[in-house]
């Protein structure tokens, strides 16, 4: 500010004044508000009036005298209870009785003979009989309200006292006043001037021992209380039920608890009467423990019984696999199946190496003799194999087609086997199958000669089959 200035404040009634000459700095001066007391004046109320002062004002009450006695209750005179304030000046064997504006003091009333005054001033009945003992030895001393009586003393028998009064005996409770002598499995029967013992439920008394003892149940009702195992306990018994089975509801008869509820097994679980029984699906085996399962091996147990090349374990079940180059599975899925490159146009031969199965079929026969030992049909056949096939495998079936009923084939090796690797086997009456038994190592060919004796209608008919096996190194 560059203009000189002058404020002028009033507070409670005084003035201030304020100076700002050409000073840069801004001033605020605050002041908070006090209360006046208007009573603190001469003038503020009359004479016969009461100045009582509020916040920013006051008010003036008429002024209330009262008399000796009483005193103002919202603007009037009442009554002084001196008794009740204890403000009264009576003795303690006075008694205070409040009057209009003042009290008096009576005398306190005198207690009957027989009765004395207690701590809060009532008369209250005094016991001669403990205080004074009044009656003789002979007698007893029986308190009355505000008196007592003297009764001669009588002599009760054993098992009974004197009444209170001592006019009569009563009879001593000794089972309820723990007087009597009954031991453990006994409860106590209170009698007329005396009390009996006798033995609990669930227990005899044992004369020689003199004591109760237990009564077995189990034994003395064997078979009788519970329907598998009664289990004795003192003063009674319980039933219990074996292993797979749980106690019924009316306490004896057990009931068979349904074990596969709870999920004991692997897989299959089959609940049967006080037990369970764990299975195993198909392809599996159940271990020794009784509950798991594990996957049965067919390839490992069951070689050269379930593929003819190779046979691949799986979880549960297993499958049977051919060589990765020519062939391919059989119907069956045991046994393969050579692919015929040249039928199929699969094969890499050109066309002068090109060659096919032989079939050769006999025209004629110069004699019944030639007729029954040359053979009426030869066929050659070309079988490939890996070296490591699973042997014995079935290479070869040979039969009559079509077959007839009353049919009966002979199949032999004729040629080609000096070595034993092949063996032939009847599958039926009109079936022979042709069998590598031994295993053969590393690359190698055969040329062996199966021959087959049809005996049809009473006549015997030859074939033979000529067949080249080729074993090839294995892949795997």
């Amino acid at each position: 500010f560059h203009a000189c200035c002058e404020f002028v404040l009033f507070c409670d009634n005084k003035s201030i004044s304020l100076n700002i000459s050409d000073n840069p700095l801004l001033v605020f001066v605050l002041f908070s508000p006090t209360d006046i007391n208007e009573c603190l004046s001469a003038q503020a109320c009359q004479l016969s009036e009461r100045c009582v002062n509020t916040a920013g004002s006051y008010t003036c009450q008429r002024l209330i005298s009262c008399p000796t006695g009483y005193h103002v209750v919202n603007d009037m005179c009442e009554d002084v209870d001196e008794c009740v304030q204890r403000s009264h000046s009576c003795g303690p064997d006075l008694d205070c009785v409040n009057t209009i504006g003042s009290f008096r003091c009576n005398p306190k009333p005198r207690c009957a003979t027989g009765f004395s005054k207690d701590l809060q001033g009532n008369c209250a009945d005094v016991d001669e009989c403990t205080l004074s003992q009044p009656c003789g030895p002979g007698s007893n001393c029986i308190n009355t309200v505000g008196s007592y009586v003297c009764n001669r003393k009588i002599i009760c028998s054993r098992g009974y006292h004197s009444s209170p009064d001592g006019s009569r005996c009563i009879d001593v409770d000794e089972c309820q006043n723990g007087l009597h002598r009954c031991g453990e499995g006994q409860h106590c029967l209170n009698m007329a001037g005396s009390y009996r013992c006798e033995c609990q439920t669930g227990y005899q008394y044992d004369s020689f021992k003199r004591m109760c003892v237990d009564i077995n149940e189990c034994w003395r009702y064997s078979g009788r209380l519970c329907a598998q195992t009664c289990v004795n306990t003192l003063g009674s018994y319980h039933c219990s039920c074996t292993v797979g089975f749980r106690l019924s509801g009316d306490g004896k008869t057990c009931e068979d608890v349904n074990e596969c509820l709870s999920n004991p097994c692997g897989q299959e679980c089959s609940n049967i009467y006080g037990s369970y029984q764990c299975y195993c699906t198909q392809g599996y085996y159940l271990r020794e423990d009784g509950h798991s399962c594990d996957d049965i091996d067919e390839c490992s147990q069951s070689i050269g019984h379930l593929c003819t090349y190779k046979c691949v374990n799986v979880a549960g079940s297993y499958h049977c696999a051919c060589p990765e180059y020519g062939y391919t599975m059989s119907p069956n899925g045991r046994s393969c199946r050579d692919i015929d490159e040249c039928t199929t146009g699969t094969h890499n031969c050109s066309l002068s190496e090109t060659f096919s199965d032989t079939r050769c079929e006999r025209i004629s026969c110069p004699n019944y003799l030639d007729c029954q030992t040359s053979p009426l049909r030869i066929t050659y056949y070309y079988l490939s194999f890996q070296s490591n096939i699973v042997i014995p495998a079935q290479i070869f079936r040979i039969g009559p087609s079509p077959a007839y009923s009353g049919d009966n084939v002979i199949v032999s090796i004729t040629q080609g086997n000096e070595e034993n690797y092949f063996s032939t086997r009847k599958l039926s009456a009109y079936t022979g199958a042709v069998y590598l038994h031994r295993q053969v190592e590393g690359p190698r060919d055969f040329l062996i000669t199966v021959e087959m004796k049809l005996w049809r209608q009473g006549t015997f008919t030859t074939f033979q089959a000529r067949i080249y096996v080729f074993i090839t190194r294995s892949s795997l």
